[in-house]
Parts: C-alpha cells; structure tokens; sequence
C-alpha cells in the first residue's frame, strides 16, 4: 500500500506526520511497532530481496536522503499474485511510504549519490527467521534500474523464489 503523507510546506522548510494512529487504523495498518531500521546506501547498491518467517514481519518504509527503487515481491505461495511484484519510487522528495505486509520479499536500489532508507518493522528481527532470495532470480525478472549493482554476498547467494521456504498462505 503506497502512503502519501500531507506535507505542509512554507518558507521555513516543511512538516508531515509520519505515523498516525487513526489514519493507520482507517486502512488497517498496523498501530504498533517493534523494531525501527536505518540504513545508509552508495549509488547502484542492491539491498534484497529480504522476509522473515516465523515472526512474519511486516515494514513501513521511506527514503528520508536521496531517492530508490522500493521493491516488493508477494511470497505467500496460496496467493493469486505469487511471484508478482511492484517497484515504486520513494525519495526525500516525494516522501512517499510503502507499507509491504507480512508475506512479501522486501528490497531497494539505490538511484541517487547516497540514500537513507528507515523503516518500521511490526516485529523484532529474528536470526532464525532471516530469509533472501536472489536479487537477480530471472523468474521474478525486476528490472532494478541500476547498470552496475553492487550486491552482498548474503543477496548474491540466496536461493531463488522456486526453491525459497515461503508462506504457504
């Protein structure tokens, strides 16, 4: 679900909410979080495709510096559009949010010089539960927008989509 938060601008800069609760239950967005992430990226890195099984885990995220490619992939295996995924723009300039749920791979690349990605998580990180799946898997076919990605070795060696431990529902 793509957010687009109301930005109050005037001459002194610019304000927005970036969580309320009552927009959030209107849409049946989570109201709590457990975990906030920030990571800072150079141009054309990768960061992806990451989940988490048992605690899924679900993620409102944002480019607070600089501009990316926000991708997410659904992975529930019993749903009509496994396998699908949606890419969006997300920049300090559009401040838009995308809220990718529990059930979806997560990743970005990097447009811009430098990027800073936060985003809330509903759950705790879980070393047990950490997952990937290949950046590049062919099935999937995301076109990442970057001429020379700069990718893990964790991203670079996950198991592609077909051969992943996913949600069955």
């Amino acid at each position: 679900m793509l957010i687009e938060p109301r930005v109050f601008r005037d001459d002194r800069g610019w304000f927005m909410e970036t969580f309320n609760a009552n927009v959030f239950r209107e849409h049946g967005l989570p109201l709590e979080f457990a975990q906030d992430n920030h990571s800072s990226s150079r141009a054309g890195v990768i960061r992806g495709l990451h989940y988490q099984l048992d605690p899924a885990q679900g993620k409102l995220v944002r480019c607070v510096r600089g501009a990316i490619f926000d991708v997410a992939v659904d992975i529930r295996r019993a749903s009509s559009q496994f396998g699908k995924w949606v890419g969006l723009d997300l920049s300090e300039e559009n401040q838009l949010m995308l809220w990718i749920p529990p059930g979806f791979a997560h990743g970005f690349s990097v447009l811009s010089d430098e990027a800073d990605v936060v985003y809330k998580c509903t759950t705790l990180w879980s070393p047990a539960g950490d997952r990937t799946i290949v950046w590049n898997d062919p099935d999937l076919g995301i076109d990442w927008r970057v001429a020379t990605p700069i990718v893990s070795p964790k991203d670079a060696s996950g198991p592609r989509l077909r051969d992943a431990e996913l949600f069955e529902s």
